[in-house]
Order: structure tokens, then sequence, then C-alpha cells
């Protein structure tokens, strides 16, 4: 079994850099998956990840397939 462990104030920053380039990076796409397995999330996190994921599927966010 695989250990994912989000760093603390990781969501916080991957919206705000989503938001200034308009591109989810792969490292963003990996930080999501911490956060989306964590269960201690609080809601208001939740809820920014699903801002995001919406985001994305109204090609407002484009991902891209580079680290930075």
């Amino acid at each position: 079994m695989f250990l994912v462990q989000l760093i603390p104030g990781a969501i916080s920053e991957m919206l705000a850099s989503v938001t200034e380039t308009g591109c989810l990076t792969l490292a963003d796409r990996y930080g999501l998956m911490a956060a989306v397995l964590d269960d201690s999330l609080d809601d208001e996190y939740r809820h920014s990840i699903n801002r995001l994921l919406r985001s994305v599927i109204k090609g407002r966010v484009i991902p891209r397939t580079g680290f930075s």
C-alpha cells in the first residue's frame, strides 16, 4: 500500500499557481491526488478542489504534462 501525504499549505499554493497560469501541471495533479485521498481534509479545501476540477472539465484550466 502506498502512503500518500499532503504537504501543509499545498492546496492554497496550487490554487494560486493555477489561477495565475491557467495550467495544471503534473505536480499539481499529484497534489490533487494526495488531497483527494486525505480523509481529514476540511470542507473548505474540498470545495476548492471541486471548483478546480470543474474548471478543468469546462476547459478554463489546461492540464500540462510538465512538472513546472
